[in-house]
This record gives structure tokens, C-alpha cells and sequence, in this order.
């Protein structure tokens, strides 16, 4: 009896959130994936197969992993450290064991799959024992600045690119010295990045995107947001060109 053929896993970047913005090979793929799994948050579709919805065939199997514990938590807290890890070693199981049977399978990637996304802890639990590909997509940053209309770098501008999970002087001291940045991961903290821009002296540069290219997408100066709830996902931009925009 022949020995069964490996799945493949594939980490499909969808975007920054517009459907439109997905690649013809994030399209084809995922018309033809006989697993289709994604990570969301309990209780809800998941942004990342709302994106992908349409191109979903209806036999498609589909693995929905729901976080057990929220981003907002600390990730230095060892009670999310440790639930996490088992999490994810479920879900990489899951997945091997779809792939060991030779089912290939979509794993959705908002964004693109190798930034700050949790499809990096499945690549590095899977690709040793399992082919893997991985299709790019556009950052969620790049949708951002782009529905901002707010071009991020200029010349030889240097870009910074900075969780809000860091210490506010932590982040000041990036901010001080940065030609332009984008702060991720804003959520419940941003208060604390509010002050690190302050003491940065950049807190008049800022703009805020909230669901860039999205269904309710919010764009404002960081300076008119008030204090109020807003989305983990959420980023802040520092457009770049202090001095080095040609007129």
C-alpha cells in the first residue's frame, strides 16, 4: 500500500481587510482548500474569515480555533504565557493531523502570515514535519497609512515599527528619534501611548486608523481622540518627511 502524500499548509495572507485587496493566489487557494482554518475570538465570525468568506468553497471543512484568553492580556502574565502555549499546540495538532491524512490546508492570515501573527507559532510547530507555504499579503500598517493618505516614508527615511504593549518610556525613546513609526496593538493601551508620543514630543504628529479599508473605518488626529474604548487592532501612524519632502 502506497505511503499517503503530506498535506500542505498554507498561510494565506488576506490583507489589510478589504476583500478586494487579496491576491489572485490568496483567491485561488483558498477556492480549492479542502481545510479551511482560522483563529478568532470566541462568540464571533472572526475578521479573518469574513475577508475570505466569498472564496470559501461549501465542502470546505472548516477549523475554527477560538483564543482562550483575550490579546488585551499582558503577555509577559505567566496564566497567558502558559494558556497560549497549550492553545496553540492544540491547534498545531489539529492541523498536522488534517495534513498527515494529505488534506491541504488554508490557514487565514489577516495581513500578511510572517507579521505579528499568530499563523508564526503554527509555521514553527508544522514546518519541520510538513511542507509549508506561505502567501504574502498587504500589512495591515500599509492599508492604514494608504487610507490615511498619509505617505510613511520619504527619501532615506527610516521606519520604526512599535507593539503598544511596550513601556511608555520604552516607546519614547524609539518615538524621540524616529524619521517615521507605526504603533500596533493599540487597544487598552492608549493612554500609555498617548504619553510616550507626549514626552516624544510627537503627539501632534499622530493619526489614528481604526479598521483601515474596512466597513466603519476611522481616521482621525490622534490629538481629537478622546478618551475612550477602542479596538486592540487599531493603529497609530507617524508619517514620515520631516525635511525631506521635495516641493
Amino acid at each position: 500500500m502506497s505511503e499517503v502524500r503530506s498535506g500542505t499548509l498554507f498561510g494565506v495572507g488576506l490583507g489589510p481587510g478589504d476583500p478586494e485587496l487579496m491576491t489572485l493566489k490568496a483567491v485561488r487557494v483558498l477556492s480549492t482548500a479542502p481545510v479551511v482554518a482560522h483563529f478568532r475570538k470566541s462568540g464571533r465570525a472572526g475578521h479573518a474569515r469574513t475577508i475570505a468568506s466569498a472564496h470559501i468553497r461549501e465542502t470546505a471543512t472548516e477549523a475554527a480555533f477560538d483564543y482562550p484568553v483575550t490579546t488585551e492580556i499582558d503577555f509577559r502574565e505567566e496564566g497567558y504565557v502558559s494558556a497560549i502555549r497549550e492553545f496553540y499546540i492544540e491547534c498545531a495538532e489539529t492541523i498536522a493531523g488534517h495534513l498527515a491524512e494529505g488534506r491541504d490546508v488554508a490557514l487565514l492570515c489577516e495581513g500578511d502570515p510572517f507579521f505579528y501573527g499568530s499563523f508564526l507559532h503554527m509555521y514553527d510547530r508544522i514546518k519541520t514535519a510538513h511542507p509549508v507555504t506561505v502567501i504574502p499579503g498587504i500589512t495591515g500598517m500599509s492599508g492604514c497609512w494608504t487610507a490615511a493618505r498619509a505617505p510613511i516614508t520619504y527619501g532615506d527615511d527610516i521606519l520604526t515599527v512599535l507593539p503598544g504593549t511596550l513601556d511608555r518610556a520604552v516607546l519614547a525613546k524609539h518615538l524621540e528619534g524616529a524619521d517615521a513609526a507605526v504603533i500596533m496593538k493599540v487597544g487598552h493601551n492608549l493612554q500609555k501611548i498617548k504619553e510616550a508620543l507626549k514626552d516624544a514630543g510627537r503627539f501632534n504628529d499622530a493619526i489614528y486608523v481604526e479598521r483601515g479599508t474596512m466597513p466603519g473605518e476611522r481616521i482621525v488626529p490622534l490629538a481629537d481622540l478622546g478618551d475612550c474604548a477602542v479596538p486592540y487592532f487599531s493603529i497609530v501612524l507617524l508619517p514620515g518627511g520631516r525635511g525631506r519632502r521635495i516641493a
